[in-house]
């Protein structure tokens, strides 16, 4: 459970940098360049991802359940996960109407997925990791809302209904590889059990 902390902490820690500590940023940028901060930041996030990832496969076999979701939380969990794949696609999209009218879709995705697993999985593993990573995504979100008020970021403008469609499209291929497949080979755990 230590290892995953830690990279919770790692990982969560240097994308909230900005919010907590702008300072910092700047100072890293001001002294050494921006490619030093994206150097910075690129290895911290990859530790941190590598230590959640080695940490929550020892975590899972040895910690024990906080609560037992019931079965129907598993369906309502496999839908919501369908919105979070095509949120995540449209933020990488030219604005269509989900991008514009959700602002920060990536963020939204992570609170869906976090979320979703929430319902689904009572672990005490589970529970830390999409726990964190719920309250992250909320706290990431308030602090952009705060930056854009002091005009510090602008939002796009919407660009066509076009960006929407490919967004459903590719999002609900997205799902579909990660229900089929890709789960169960990431994590080990197919998300859907049949019998």
């Amino acid at each position: 459970m230590a290892l995953l902390i830690l990279g919770i902490v790692i990982f969560l820690g240097i994308h909230l940098v900005r919010s907590f500590a702008p300072g910092l940023r700047a100072s890293v940028i001001a002294r050494s360049g921006t490619g030093a901060w994206h150097t910075i930041h690129g290895i911290s996030a990859l530790a941190g991802l590598g230590l959640i990832a080695y940490g929550f496969d020892q975590a899972r076999a040895t910690t024990g359940m906080l609560y037992t979701p019931p079965v129907f939380l598993a369906h309502i969990a496999l839908t919501l996960m369908l919105i979070a794949s095509i949120c995540l696609v449209a933020a990488y999209l030219p604005p269509g109407k989900i991008r514009t009218a959700t602002k920060h879709p990536a963020i939204l995705a992570i609170k869906i997925w976090a979320l979703a697993h929430l319902l689904a999985n009572g672990e005490t593993s589970s529970v830390l990791l999409f726990g964190t990573f719920l309250v992250w995504a909320v706290i990431l979100r308030i602090s952009m809302k705060k930056r854009w008020r002091a005009g510090e970021i602008t939002y796009p403008a919407f660009a066509s209904y076009r960006y929407d469609l490919i967004a459903i499209v590719l999002g609900a291929a997205l799902y579909g590889v990660i229900v089929w497949k890709l789960h169960e080979l990431v994590i080990g755990v197919s998300p859907i059990v049949v019998g």
